[in-house]
């Protein structure tokens, strides 16, 4: 009778605890993230989102299961993953950068999307609008004002006139800043000049195409370039070409300076926005958001080494200044 009511007691116990463990179990989350290409802007992104994650609550190993791929530049690459990921059902997946966040939202209509680092989520047919979108998808733009980053230009090269761009033109972030730039530059009495870079590897010849024909380069966030950023430099720094970037990545890689957002920002705001999913509201049901706190990041050194020389005013008022 005693051995009963003790084998009794034990399957009583395994109840209890496989009871008490249940909730665990079905609180375990599965967020898939990709993006399009590894740089620091990228990546900050990526570590962003994982620190909102931590802060709601949700590690992995305990309640999580994470998973990260980059598409390494190539967009074929990019759709893979994201049939794969769609594939594995998560609770949500995370779209860093316009070429991944199109592929992910062209591969589902169910599996909640959030994107990250998306210059303009309308233009890449991410979203209709910036309001709520009605459906699986919402995220956060990395969108800049570009009269401030014109004024950055004239504040460094006072008297530029014409201004050059490296850009990929596949990237529909690219292009919709290129088109923007040609309509803004003129009413600074100044031109744009473009050179394209469909590739990583394109970047330095195309960088070199523009030298004579223009007296700064400015560079968006687009991911061929940055991936390919010192290249860039070399360019700049050989034929004392001013470097004027976006992202305050850049800067620290040999850019002179950037009006730009903390990528890292970037990503905890993204992942908040994953968490409320997480908890259960419907993506469709949460606007598009932006990123308002810009940070000025100035090099100095990069300056010397491209021809210009940096005003005190300016130095004072960057939050960071490389040295």
């Amino acid at each position: 009778m005693l051995i009963g009511k003790k084998h009794f007691l034990t399957v009583g116990a395994m109840a209890l605890a496989m009871a008490i463990a249940a909730p665990v179990s079905a609180q375990q989350k599965s967020v898939a993230v990709t993006a399009i290409v590894e740089h620091p802007a990228l990546d900050a992104v990526r570590d962003g989102v994982q620190d909102a994650l931590k802060q709601a609550g949700y590690e992995p190993g305990k309640n999580l299961k994470w998973q990260y791929q980059s598409a390494q530049g190539n967009n074929g690459t990019a759709a893979q993953i994201a049939r794969k990921f769609v594939g594995d059902k998560p609770d949500a997946i995370v779209a860093i950068a316009t070429p991944s966040a199109q592929a992910v939202v062209a591969a589902t209509k169910d599996v909640p999307v959030v994107y990250s680092a998306v210059t303009d989520p309308v233009a890449a047919q991410l979203v209709p609008s910036m309001e709520a979108s009605g459906t699986n998808v919402t995220g956060v733009s990395d969108l800049l004002a570009l009269d401030k980053q014109v004024d950055l230009i004239k504040k460094i090269v006072p008297n530029a006139k014409r201004v050059g761009i490296v850009y990929n033109p596949g990237e529909a972030n690219s292009v919709v800043v290129v088109k923007k730039l040609q309509e803004i530059l003129p009413k600074s009495g100044m031109s744009l000049v473009e050179a394209a870079a469909p590739r990583s590897v394109d970047v330095a010849s195309a960088a070199r195409s523009l030298i004579g024909k223009v007296d700064v380069i400015y560079t968006n966030t687009d991911n061929n370039v940055v991936s390919a950023y010192e290249s860039l430099v070399k360019v700049g720094n050989d034929a004392k070409i001013p470097l004027i970037a976006s992202d305050t990545d850049s800067v620290k890689r040999g850019g002179i300076a950037a009006l730009g957002i903390n990528y890292r920002d970037l990503g905890v705001q993204t992942g908040k926005v994953v968490v409320r999913i997480l908890k259960g509201e419907k993506p469709g049901a949460i606007p598009s958001e932006t990123s308002s706190k810009l940070e000025l990041y100035v090099n100095p050194g990069a300056a010397a080494k491209q021809g210009v020389t940096l005003s005190d005013a300016l130095i004072k008022s960057a939050a960071v200044v490389v040295k």
